[in-house]
């Protein structure tokens, strides 16, 4: 049985609980808190010699600012809000280059130059037996209702990241441990 991590940043309380009642309507358990993906699973084994890696990188990082912005697709079939935020494409940019994931683990997890930060909403349901999955037409009810309840879109603080463990058992992505930045 394969251990899955990643690394991601998480909104603040207030706004992750609105996100999540949003999502509450469409989906009953999602497999995974609300989260910007800061960091794929490529090259997060599960012998953890890159923890420290990830600590030392953020260690060095001083804490920076996210906003998060209208929700947009990743085709037609992903709903996310999109993230503006340099500092968060510089952590990530080093959190690869330090953890150094293959070339073939950088382009399937779409890293690096492909990297696009966006915190996931809702996603299409594909065959199989997918519970956070989404019909079509619930997906667009999604999209037209998010502008209405999940505006004013936050900016925050980022001032630590989170590493997410797959707890097989409830086949969810659950909190491993939080690394602080640079204080």
């Amino acid at each position: 049985m394969e251990v899955e991590y990643f690394i991601g940043v998480v909104p603040p309380k207030d706004y992750l609980n609105t996100i999540e009642t949003f999502q509450c309507k469409w989906i009953e358990q999602s497999g995974v808190e609300p989260h910007i993906t800061l960091k794929a699973q490529g090259g997060l084994t599960a012998d953890k010699g890159w923890i420290p890696k990830v600590e030392k990188v953020c260690g060095s990082f001083a804490p920076f600012h996210v906003s998060l912005e209208k929700p947009t697709y990743f085709g037609d079939n992903i709903l996310f809000l999109q993230v503006k935020s340099t500092g968060l494409q510089k952590l990530h940019q080093q959190l690869v280059q330090e953890i150094s994931p293959s070339e073939d683990l950088i382009k399937k997890y779409y890293e690096l130059e492909a990297f696009i930060p966006h915190l996931t909403l809702g996603k299409e349901q594909y065959g199989g037996n997918i519970s956070s999955g989404l019909a079509k037409k619930e997906l667009k009810e999604m999209e037209r209702l998010a502008d209405k309840e999940l505006a004013p879109y936050p900016e925050f603080e980022v001032n630590f990241v989170r590493i997410y463990e797959l707890n097989t058992e409830k086949q969810r992505y659950e909190r491993y441990s939080d690394i602080p930045l640079d204080s």
